[in-house]
């Protein structure tokens, strides 16, 4: 049997008032969420916190009365007992001889209480919450004795099931993850493309290649259309990571490309910014083809005056500093980029995907030996000076070729991944309709 009840019949608001002490260290308490849990937000001295607050105890069941209806709701853990909060955090005493608190808890777990706090709560757009009389007087049919306790047994079990499944879940995201990096690897390797040059011995090796590539970048140097750089020093054994195939050759990045960095023109200069030329920041590099708007653009003036580049289309990107070091594209249109980034221009003896893929495998490593005082620093220098594995042009059209046909197979198979983890969700559905639908549907009858 199920009886319908309000929330106000089950779940009493407590509060228990704190006269702050000047001098003593309090823990403030947030509510993240997404049933992301219930954690500290600051130590905080009595003489700086200016609201009426309250105290919290290991257990309370907890809820935040701005974002309850995102998920921010959870149990006060044992690290957090004696806690504080403002008036804008409930927290509740549960009234067993209706719902018990075991029961009550796993479904707040659930998108079940997200429903009744969304229905709960009310504003305007900037000051929606929850609304006392709105959340207490809503009903709520509950199974009453040991209905009860059959469907926290179907959840628990349900729940166990769900661990083991989000676990193989995780560690199938993760295969994907080392799947993409060793296609990668073997891409670089020439792995992928043994079979390739077994039917195409005649092809142009790569040492031809870099004699014509090295002709014209001093013919370049003789037209005075680039500058003379100082030459790079001959590439060590220990420098090599592998066998090349034969036909391949070990070179630096900058004997064959040329690359130059962003730049920002001044921000205080109204008539730098605004205008038709995009300007990519860091962050807006995607790992992929770049040809999106960019979030801010610059003017003809501001391109002219300024330290900034224009990248022509086909221009690899790669961050240099901080969170987004290593992060990749390639410009499908003309752009600009800020200073963090640098651009390596398109050379038409090599394949810009191939030296996206190339960098790609290489980015951990990029990474790892360019970390600076508190986060990584991939210098121009050290790009330039990087060991690069070069095949024969026809060769990287064909690596080119095999890396997208295979990393289409690793997308279809986190597209199923991502289908198994939304079926998850809605077995937990199904469980909770089972449980509450049904049996309103046979009240109502």
């Amino acid at each position: 049997m199920s009886e319908e009840y309000l929330i106000g019949d089950f779940l009493k608001r407590i509060k228990r008032p704190v006269n702050l002490v000047d001098d003593q260290d309090y823990k403030l308490v947030t509510i993240k969420m997404n049933h992301n849990g219930v954690v500290l937000r600051e130590l905080k001295k009595g003489a700086l916190i200016k609201s009426n607050m309250y105290e919290v105890k290991k257990g309370d069941f907890i809820l935040s009365g701005i974002d309850a209806r995102n998920g921010a709701f959870g149990i006060v853990p044992p690290e957090l007992d004696g806690a504080i909060v403002t008036n804008d955090f409930w927290y509740f005493e549960i009234d067993e001889s209706i719902i018990s608190k075991r029961l009550f808890l796993e479904l707040t777990a659930t998108t079940w209480f997200d429903e009744i706090c969304k229905r709960g709560s009310d504003g305007t757009t900037q000051r929606i919450r929850l609304q006392k009389d709105k959340f207490f007087n809503q009903g709520v049919l509950l199974p009453e004795g040991n209905e009860q306790e059959e469907l926290l047994e179907k959840i628990l079990s349900f729940k166990k099931g769900q661990s083991s499944l989000d676990s193989e879940i995780n560690n199938q995201k993760e295969l994907t993850t080392q799947l993409k990096q060793s296609i990668l690897q073997e891409a670089i390797q020439g792995k992928l493309t043994a079979e390739w040059r077994k039917q195409n011995p005649d092809v142009e090796p790569a040492s031809a290649l870099l004699k014509r590539i090295k002709a014209e970048k001093a013919q370049l140097i003789k037209d005075k259309k680039i500058r003379k750089e100082k030459p790079l020093p001959s590439i060590t054994e220990d420098e090599i990571p592998f066998e090349l195939p034969e036909g391949w050759v070990w070179c630096r990045l900058g004997e064959i490309f040329q690359t130059t960095s962003g730049g920002t023109p001044n921000r205080s200069n109204s008539k730098y910014w605004n205008g038709s030329i995009t300007w990519y920041k860091s962050g807006e590099l995607n790992d992929g083809l770049l040809s999106a708007n960019s979030q801010e653009k610059i003017t003809e003036l501001g391109l002219k005056e300024s330290s900034a580049t224009l990248f022509p289309e086909g221009t690899l990107l790669i961050a240099m500093y901080g969170a987004t070091a290593g992060k990749l594209a390639i410009l499908g249109r003309d752009g600009t980029t800020n200073q963090a980034v640098c651009g390596f221009y398109k050379n038409q003896l090599i394949e810009s995907e191939y030296l996206f893929n190339f960098l790609m495998a290489n980015r951990s490593i990029m990474i790892s030996e360019s970390w600076g005082m508190s986060q990584p620093n991939i210098s121009q220098t050290y790009l330039k000076n990087f060991v690069f594995a070069l095949p024969p042009l026809d060769e990287q059209k064909r690596i080119v070729e095999k890396v997208k046909d295979l990393m289409k197979t690793v997308e279809q198979l986190k597209s199923e991944i991502t289908q198994s983890e939304q079926h998850s969700q809605l077995l937990m559905h199904a469980v909770l309709k089972e449980a509450f639908e049904s049996k309103k549907e046979m009240v109502n009858a």
